[in-house]
């Protein structure tokens, strides 16, 4: 299939466009109204950048700009293909609500340092853009570094000692898998000549078995720290301390999102499924996958604190992703690249609920979250969406990736790992359900330990109420329509496609 290649300077427009409302955010410190004004048109200005983009790209067009041409085979190369697109969809649309969100909460806690906080997150969400249209493995690099230290300062928020505590052993994690991954970024542009990426992958026949198991390894540890899986995934419970809207963001749209873009651009871009097949290590990949799913599960339910059991949650969740790649089957991939977006709209919405039930309510572990559900109904009716779909009910979005990953299974003659998915189910259903059965049919407990003026409060304000029922209404709407509001499905299936070339259904390769 021929590719056409056109320059567009949108691609740039969209990384560039929230650094510079980082920058106006600073400067507007002290007019909270300004500052959240700039925060909101940067989020509206990139969804519009972004989705304008969407028709040429699912027409089959590939748009590339180069802002740096540092030496031959080295350079600073954005382009917007069908798989960076559904990233740069789902990170442009949930930061809009993602921002109003914010903002409710900020003003809801009268929390300090807002500015740094706005400002953080406007670079963050750069970073994320520049992951999601990185050409080559050396920009995919740049901007992963940027939003490993922009999300410093959101982690240590609080700047209490457990904060700082957490952000160091979030930098620590980050900044040393970081290394990692650039020594096998190095050691691939040394071995190809260049690091574009491209469908199928480049290193075929460049080096030996034993070097390019090597340079996966070193890869897939440098992007598997940040998608948390086990045994890196140390810091994501910790960075829990951060504000709940900065937990909305780490776990739905950037940071552990980006780690798992990151392993399927190498499994699918790099190497390419024939390879992988031919030095033997995605079957590995595979099994840790199953064991993250499992173990994270089983420790989630083990959690009173309902960030940290949402944390563990989004462990095994992320790592369906890492599953449905190294299965090497068309399906396989097509479910986990659509569980990236499934997964943001489901854990996005359970966030959202557990920060507006914390924000009104002062209420952060579940053994305190009994009737609930009575003083708060579409809270945590959304957070019932969340947690179904996350357990895998159909007609909500969670089913279709999983059913499409566990498809890949069966056609990769792998069908143990239908057992690990349908154990997981199960899992997500005891570490969820039993919430929202207290929420809504326990008696509430009588005085709340904080006085009675939190007690007459009910829903949390409109500002948190309407995005957590926006993305529980979504949650449920792809689960029927897979494709409404971004195409995601068809760029997830036509990015298959381009790995696998030809047929999803068929078999092999």
């Amino acid at each position: 299939m021929a590719v056409d290649f056109v320059l567009d300077y949108r691609p740039l427009w969209a990384v560039l466009i929230s650094m510079v409302a980082a920058g106006l955010i600073l400067l507007s410190g002290r007019h909270p109204n300004l500052r959240e004004s700039w925060t909101i048109l940067a989020a509206f200005g990139k969804a519009a950048i972004v989705y304008s983009m969407l028709p040429t790209v699912l027409a089959g067009t590939v748009l590339e700009t180069t802002p740096l041409n540092i030496a031959k085979g080295i350079s600073l190369h954005l382009r917007v293909d069908t798989m960076g697109m559904l990233f740069a969809a789902l990170a442009s649309a949930l930061w809009v609500v993602t921002s109003f969100y914010s903002i409710g909460y900020m003003r809801e806690l009268d929390e300090k340092h807002q500015t740094g906080y706005f400002a953080s997150f406007a670079v963050c969400l750069s970073a994320t853009m520049g992951i999601a249209f990185a050409a080559n493995l050396l920009t995919f690099f740049v901007f992963y570094e940027i939003l490993t230290i922009a999300t410093y300062p959101l982690v240590i928020h609080k700047r209490n000692e457990e904060a700082i505590n957490s952000g160091r052993k979030y930098l620590v994690y980050t900044l040393v898998a970081g290394q990692l991954l650039l020594i096998g970024i190095i050691w691939t542009q040394l071995l190809a000549g260049s690091g574009d990426f491209q469908a199928g992958g480049f290193l075929a026949g460049k080096a030996s078995v034993g070097v390019l198991q090597t340079i996966f390894v070193l890869m897939i540890i440098g992007t598997a720290v940040k998608a948390g899986v086990m045994p890196l995934h140390g810091w994501l419970p910790a960075a829990m301390v951060a504000p709940t809207p900065v937990s909305a963001l780490l776990h739905a749209v950037a940071v552990v999102k980006a780690g798992a873009f990151g392993i399927l651009r190498v499994i699918g871009f790099v190497f390419g499924p024939k390879l992988l097949a031919e030095i033997g290590v995605a079957t590995f990949l595979a099994w840790v996958a199953a064991f993250t799913i499992i173990v994270s599960s089983l420790i989630a339910l083990a959690q009173d604190n309902l960030k940290r059991r949402l944390a563990f949650s989004t462990v095994g969740q992320l790592s369906y992703v890492v599953l449905g790649a190294s299965l090497l089957t068309p399906l396989g991939f097509l479910g986990g690249m659509y569980h990236i977006i499934a997964h943001a709209f489901m854990k996005i919405t359970l966030f959202f609920c557990a920060g507006a039930v914390y924000a009104t309510h002062h209420i952060s572990n579940v053994s305190e979250m009994r009737g609930i559900g009575r003083k708060m109904p579409f809270t945590m009716g959304a957070f019932a969406v969340g947690s179904l779909g996350i357990a895998g009910l159909p007609f909500l979005v969670g089913f279709i990736s999983k059913w499409n990953i566990a498809l890949g299974a069966l056609q990769g003659g792998q069908g143990i790992f239908v057992a690990v998915l349908i154990g997981s189910a199960m899992l997500s259903s005891a570490y969820f359900l039993p919430i929202v059965y207290m929420a809504f049919f326990k008696e509430p407990e009588e005085m709340t330990h904080h006085g009675d003026h939190h007690g007459q409060h009910g829903e949390a304000n409109l500002a948190m109420l309407i995005p957590l029922v926006i993305t529980a209404v979504f949650s449920l709407i792809l689960g029927v329509l897979p494709n409404a509001g971004g195409s995601f499905y068809d760029l997830a299936v036509m990015t298959a496609k381009s790995i696998v070339g030809g047929n999803l259904m068929g078999g092999g390769w």
